[in-house]
């Protein structure tokens, strides 16, 4: 062709084909049930194989593409006409349901449950789901591990873990144990702890006395205790004396809001454990062989911490170095699998001071959260400075009456913000005084800007929403909150204020935002907020526990509201049996 070269030509033809192969694969999707959003995701990843890999085996989507799951590429693969009762098909589903019991906190399921759930879920025979266990161990994709300990022997006693589930687990026993039985430095403790009380100009109680030796004596120290309790005290006391002797000291906690708060409360420099230890798109660069440059690393909220994240975090401490874990075993456990912290503390394997010392009652919050934990109901017949109560036994009128508290009461007496001071906590997500409902309810009455829509979902100018993800790129983390900013259609795109600094984010990533006016207690962890208000009904009853209303209430710092039926705080208090997890780690810790 005149006046177009044979480079140009061919350049043509291939984005020609291309564009054709695009629209093939599109076709050819879309005609199996995947949205648009989701075939360009997949085309993406697979390029023009897209169809093939499809036809083969649909179900490695829910491995490779961020947003599809089982039960999307289950309905794909019906649609082409997979057998049902396929033992490729069980396999994958097995793998689905221990993805499930991974939500629920489980670090490994037992194997005849195992057999039970998932035989359930696929509408598949017993037998089938026998075999594709058996396919996914001989494949590597999971690790079976027999539970029968000397006791009586018990047939297909076992335990089932997906692969990095069992590393974590069994790598983190091991390295905690080995830098536990490391040599410690001699220090004088009553000279040091003398200097470290004239330089806080404070006198140290004998339990904080005994937490701060206790650093300097351990490789491995935890420090546990509620609110009111000192835990701030003795890390700025550790601080001090670690420096006076020349270490290198780190801090961190799990969550961008828990460090920020470690920071401001210790005066120095905290960070989220996954930024100390520098983790990017091909994971934590610190590591066994790239290890801290630290002699003391302390860690705050650790209660928070997962199993696989401590795992990494252990792995990263050197071995010369002493690692301090303090929390509060009384909160929730970890969103993640594992109950590490507790477990730890149960082990009997490492030193723990607890009941660290208590304050003065000056705070009602205070003294409320501790009769919580110790089984007590708090006084709720008269209001007081800080702690109220407010009985409404129906779900609908108690959801209008937390609205009421956000946008009036609070702020007209206490003067706080609505939004960006108040806090609602609510035990589920779902019913009327749940916190989606509340979030629809609470936007509409406090934010007035015109909503627009973002794949789907309502935004406005001045939401408030959540990270519901960690995101290294924008340094932004689960459980951020901050203030929608702007909202642009035409260029796509909506930006958010986290504490002064705005982050961008294409429509396409909207999904790791979330409504924030109100928030589930578990996801509030690590955050302190001047005021939250508390929906506790009996709607909510499947979900009350002793440790979630003591989490809930140790949010606030100036200012908590309770809103719902005696019934529901009382029988929460009163259930100190919080839901079980499967992990191993105790005994691991008792055996290595």
């Amino acid at each position: 062709m005149q006046g177009i070269g044979a480079g140009r030509i061919a350049g043509i033809s291939s984005a020609w084909r291309e564009q054709k192969d695009v629209k093939d694969i599109m076709v050819f999707l879309q005609g199996h049930g995947v949205s648009a959003g989701y075939a360009a995701r997949i085309f993406a990843r697979y390029g023009t194989g897209s169809v093939k890999v499809v036809r083969e085996n649909p179900y490695r989507l829910a491995a490779d593409i961020r947003g599809i799951g089982f039960v999307t590429a289950d309905r794909i693969a019906r649609n082409l006409g997979m057998d049902p009762g396929s033992v490729t098909r069980a396999k994958e589903g097995v793998v689905y349901v221990l993805g499930e019991t991974l939500d629920e906190g489980h670090a490994y399921y037992p194997y005849l449950s195992l057999l039970d759930r998932a035989a359930v879920l696929l509408k598949v025979e017993r037998e089938t789901v026998v075999e594709a266990v058996a396919g996914l161990f001989a494949d590597q994709r999971v690790v079976l591990e027999d539970l029968n300990r000397g006791e009586e022997f018990q047939p297909n006693h076992k335990a089932v873990y997906l692969p990095a589930f069992h590393t974590a687990g069994d790598g983190l026993a091991r390295r905690l144990t080995a830098l536990a039985a490391g040599r410690v430095r001699p220090v004088d403790r009553e000279k040091a702890l003398t200097w470290v009380e004239e330089r806080l100009g404070v006198s140290l109680a004998e339990k904080q006395k005994e937490a701060v030796a206790l650093a300097v004596r351990e490789k491995v120290a935890v420090v546990t205790g509620g609110p009111g309790t000192g835990k701030t005290t003795i890390i700025k006391a550790m601080i001090l004396m670690f420096r006076s002797l020349g270490l290198r000291i780190l801090l961190a906690a799990p969550t961008g809001r828990a460090a920020r708060r470690m920071q401001e409360a210790a005066g120095s420099e905290a960070r989220t454990i996954h930024r100390l230890l520098e983790y990017g798109p091909q994971g934590f660069k610190r590591n066994q062989d790239n290890p801290l440059p630290a002699d003391v690393v302390i860690i705050d909220e650790a209660s928070m911490i997962d199993t696989i994240l401590m795992y990494h975090l252990v792995k990263a401490v050197p071995p010369q170095a002493s690692l301090i874990l303090v929390g509060d075993v009384n909160q929730l456990p970890s969103v993640g699998p594992g109950t590490v912290f507790r477990d730890i503390i149960n082990s009997g394997r490492f030193t723990v001071v607890t009941d660290i010392f208590r304050q003065a009652a000056a705070s009602r919050i205070v003294v409320a959260a501790h009769q919580v934990n110790e089984g007590r109901m708090p006084d709720l017949r008269a209001a007081r400075s800080d702690f109220y109560f407010i009985e409404q036994e129906d779900p609908e009128r108690a959801a209008g009456i937390v609205v009421n508290l956000c946008r009036e009461r609070i702020p007209n007496r206490f003067g706080f913000h609505p939004s960006r001071d108040i806090q609602v906590l609510a035990p589920m997500h779902r019913g009327s005084a749940g916190v989606a409902r509340l979030n629809e309810r609470l936007q509409e009455t406090l934010n007035p800007n015109e909503a627009k829509m973002v794949r789907g979902r309502s935004f406005k100018v001045d939401d408030k929403v959540m990270q519901t993800v960690n995101n290294y790129d924008k340094e932004v983390y689960n459980g951020d909150i901050g203030l929608v900013v702007s909202i642009n259609p035409e260029e796509q795109e909506l930006a958010v204020d986290f504490e002064g600094r705005t982050v961008s984010y294409e429509y396409a990533d909207v999904d790791q935002l979330e409504p924030a006016y109100a928030v589930s207690i578990h996801k509030s962890q690590g955050s302190e907020y001047p005021a939250v208000v508390i929906p506790v009904l009996m709607q909510h009853f499947v979900l009350l526990q002793r440790n979630l209303i003591y989490t809930a209430i140790t949010r606030g710092k100036k200012l908590v509201v309770l809103v719902g039926s005696k019934k529901a705080p009382a029988g929460a208090v009163g259930n100190d049996k919080p839901l079980g997890r499967y992990t191993l780690l105790m005994e691991r810790l008792r055996g290595y």
